[in-house]
């Protein structure tokens, strides 16, 4: 997932939207037929990084795009909507939710023949005969890559979608509200409004629990980083910046030590820079890292002086650390980790 397809896109920016999604196109291309008079709560029509689309009905053959992220293979599982899967490129490995990470690797590939960008290419996705594509980012539709463009895919009727913060591939501003519109979106795509805005309330909730129970202690400085997965020229090329990650440990009452040393998603820093701050806690995420608490172990030992090694605080997130159904994971685990008595 990850590979030099992640870094390429996590520091030019593991996605703009208005407030909806997005799907075929808004000359009316597959709109509003009559279909829809079958298809309770269509046509919908949504708009999606200055593109409208509508759907006469929900999707049933959908392709998720690789995009160095499980969002939104993750978020169509937890709508459960796995059904309408033909084809997916999105895989982690290993997940906090009991069973994501073995229902995604259940899930059917269509049998594609990957390009060098580790995707799906522009003939292998017009053969899926898709009617719904997903990208994290607008990467996934850009021709110059060999992608299927939107208005390729709008030609043979079907829709396309970028998730938040993707329009411009630029990820730093992301933050949870961001997963919860994706689950917004593709609850109206699909006609599940009840099960997403449920999840969101879920969601929230804890959420507001942890916050409250951390308001008033003190924010420890964090450092947020990928378990052996190299993105850069450095030593320390997989540290998390700016993005999501930077509101979940906000919210899990904790601070990004190294948020100011990039203006892109993650930084790529020296071993010297590392040693050189005051770290008071880890958090690792793990990319089909079999031993991710063995990598935290061994940066404790590595910076004996950090106030993190000092008190062994380090905590390992997977798929709840990015773009889903799941950063409520991410912030209460954090927050007990940084806050041990506040609960």
């Amino acid at each position: 997932m990850f590979r030099k397809r992640h870094a390429a896109l996590a520091l030019t920016g593991a996605l703009c939207l208005v407030t909806t999604a997005c799907a075929g196109s808004s000359d009316g291309k597959g709109g509003a037929t009559a279909a829809a008079a079958d298809s309770p709560g269509y046509p919908v029509t949504i708009e999606n990084c200055g593109q409208k689309e509508t759907f006469d009905k929900a999707p049933d053959r959908v392709a998720v795009m690789n995009g160095a992220s499980v969002a939104e293979v993750s978020t169509l599982l937890a709508l459960g909507l796995g059904d309408r899967i033909v084809a997916n490129q999105q895989t982690y490995g290993m997940s906090e939710v009991p069973g994501r990470a073995k229902a995604i690797k259940g899930l059917p590939t269509g049998n594609v023949k990957q390009n060098d960008a580790f995707d799906i290419p522009r003939e292998a996705m017009l053969g899926l005969r898709p009617d719904l594509v997903l990208s994290t980012t607008a990467y996934g539709f850009d021709g110059k890559n060999g992608f299927a463009t939107r208005a390729q895919l709008a030609d043979v009727d079907a829709r396309s979608y970028v998730s938040p913060q993707g329009c411009d591939q630029d990820t730093s501003h992301m933050t949870i509200d961001d997963s919860y519109m994706l689950l917004r979106d593709m609850g109206k795509v699909f006609h599940v409004e009840d099960k997403a805005d449920k999840l969101i309330k879920a969601s929230r909730k804890r959420v507001a629990e942890v916050e409250q129970a951390v308001e008033s202690e003190k924010k420890p400085d964090v450092m947020v980083l990928f378990s052996n997965m190299s993105m850069g020229a450095n030593e320390f090329s997989s540290v998390a910046a700016k993005g999501i990650y930077n509101d979940i440990l906000a919210k899990a009452g904790g601070t990004n030590v190294f948020e100011s040393v990039s203006k892109t998603s993650f930084a790529d820093l020296s071993k010297e820079k590392v040693a050189a701050t005051d770290v008071d806690a880890l958090v690792v995420i793990s990319y089909n890292d079999p031993h991710p608490d063995a990598y935290a172990e061994k940066l404790l030992k590595e910076f004996p002086q950090w106030p993190a090694a000092k008190n062994h605080e380090y905590v390992v997130l997977s798929d709840s650390a990015y773009l889903g159904p799941s950063n409520d994971i991410a912030v209460d685990r954090i927050g007990r980790m940084l806050h041990p008595d506040a609960f």
